[in-house]
């Protein structure tokens, strides 16, 4: 039994925007905000709260979430790597965090210098006290195909973080394919042991493209009812610690196959085209979606006829 609707978490403007070397100005990350709001987007993760040092186009967070004219019903989230990130998104009056963890030891090591279990416990006071302000804690775990450093990662080492977020009071957990090697029975399996401790409602998977699988890992989803996934406006974004990761699924390219299935997203897709055009433009670029492409051309192709 396939879920009547699909909630997407709309990336873009964080993990899209994030790892672009070409400056966006906050006024356009606002524009984009509100257009994918227009489209119908419900859930959408606006930035994050990490040192500028290390992400520099996250830089003008606090700016960005101050600009945004907040539609109803839309839940705003910020990611946030630490207390000093929660204290700074506060004032900015997020609906949700999120919080990451790795499943690969590897990866946690050779990017934040020290364990899975050490990274993780970093983040309890943190959760706790986004519950205490009364704001929705989401965590990612990321690498949970597979890792550019120690190669596999097995279902045991994702379900040992998913326990781990569990036992800091995360509310829901997304599986990452950070470097987007699953493919549909093997992300199946590491979906099966995160729902042995959260419900149905609260798991979620996040997917890239770089071997082509991510509509098949999210229909491998679906087909356990799942019903819930991270995209991204325009294919944007990849991984800054795993070389050669392509961008998050476009979201395009998800709506165009939900709709085509007959299920329900609440998104216009016309409109979320042409954000993922307004975008690219912005980037000096073609969108990454093929569905973004494809519908661009059909307009094109529409109003020379005319």
């Amino acid at each position: 039994m396939l879920p009547a609707a699909v909630t997407l978490v709309e990336v873009g403007p964080r993990d899209g925007l994030q790892n672009e070397a070409q400056p966006v100005a906050a006024a356009q990350k606002i524009e984009l905000v509100h257009r994918l709001q227009q489209a119908g987007c419900r859930e959408i993760e606006v930035t994050s709260f990490v040192s500028p040092k290390w992400v520099p186009q996250m830089a003008d967070n606090a700016e960005v979430m101050r600009g945004i004219e907040r539609a109803p019903g839309v839940r705003h989230a910020v990611l946030v790597p630490n207390m000093t990130g929660l204290q700074a998104a506060l004032p900015t009056r997020p609906d949700e965090i999120v919080v990451f963890g790795a499943a690969s030891e590897a990866f946690s090591r050779r990017n934040i210098n020290c364990s899975v279990e050490e990274s993780i416990e970093r983040f309890r006071p943190v959760v706790a006290a986004a519950l205490e302000a009364g704001i929705r804690v989401r965590a990612a775990v990321s690498t949970a195909l597979g890792c550019p450093y120690q190669g596999e990662v097995t279902p045991d080492e994702v379900e040992r973080v998913v326990v781990l977020m569990k036992a800091i009071g995360v509310q829901h957990c997304g599986i990452a394919d950070t470097i987007g090697i699953g493919t549909p029975r093997r992300v199946q399996a590491v979906m099966e042991r995160a729902l042995k401790h959260f419900p149905l409602d609260d798991v979620s998977g996040h997917f890239h493209d770089t071997y082509g699988q991510a509509l098949a890992n999210i229909l491998a989803c679906l087909q356990m009812g799942l019903h819930v996934f991270d995209t991204s406006i325009a294919g944007l974004g990849g991984c800054p610690y795993a070389r050669g990761a392509t961008g998050n699924v476009a979201s395009e390219d998800v709506v165009f196959m939900l709709h085509g299935m007959g299920i329900e997203t609440g998104i216009d897709l016309d409109r979320l085209v042409d954000a993922g055009a307004y975008i690219s433009d912005v980037l000096g670029r073609p969108p990454v979606s093929r569905a973004g492409r494809a519908l661009l051309a059909r307009r094109e192709r529409a109003g020379a006829a005319t």
